[in-house]
């Protein structure tokens, strides 16, 4: 998919992040600080990079400035306030990004890794977001959580509504 106007990518973009706030607003409080395995990313470690990746890296990458990502710990902000912290760091690269122009997105961008073409590396952005996405839902099946499913209906909806 290529990506040749900022603000059919900004209407795309907050449809996935609903989808994301959809699934992280049923993570029980007491949960958010829970892990697989100890030393891997909490729910709240994961919320957190969701967020501090996309302003500090791709929001920064994007208004060619250098990424200033620098983790995703407590210091960000507390377990509790996770989601807040990703709603104020999703509002922040959104006014970012409504600032670029649609030929903006056709010039190259630094990242960690080199230089990208601006509309890729949102959709790298979008990318990462939805990696993260699947990671929180397989962390909250593993709680015994009923997640919602991502469109609607669950797989066995549709199963049984294409027999």
């Amino acid at each position: 998919m290529e990506i040749t106007s900022i603000s059919s990518f900004l209407e795309y973009y907050e449809r996935v992040r609903e989808r994301t706030l959809r699934l992280i607003s049923i993570v029980p409080p007491g949960k958010m600080d829970w892990a697989y395995l100890p030393g891997k990313y909490t729910i709240a470690d994961m919320i957190r990079h969701i967020g501090a990746m996309e302003r500090y890296m791709f929001a920064e990458n994007v208004m060619l400035r250098q990424s200033r990502y620098a983790g995703c710990g407590r210091e960000l902000a507390a377990d509790d306030k996770a989601i807040d912290y990703l709603n104020e760091m999703h509002l922040q690269s959104v006014q970012l990004f409504s600032s670029l122009s649609d030929t903006d997105l056709k010039r190259k961008c630094p990242n960690p890794g080199g230089e990208i073409v601006t509309w890729k590396w949102l959709r790298a952005m979008v990318e990462h977001e939805i990696h993260h996405r699947g990671e929180l839902y397989i962390y909250l099946n593993l709680l015994g959580l009923k997640t919602p499913p991502m469109f609607g209906l669950t797989a066995e909806e549709v199963q049984q509504r294409s027999l």
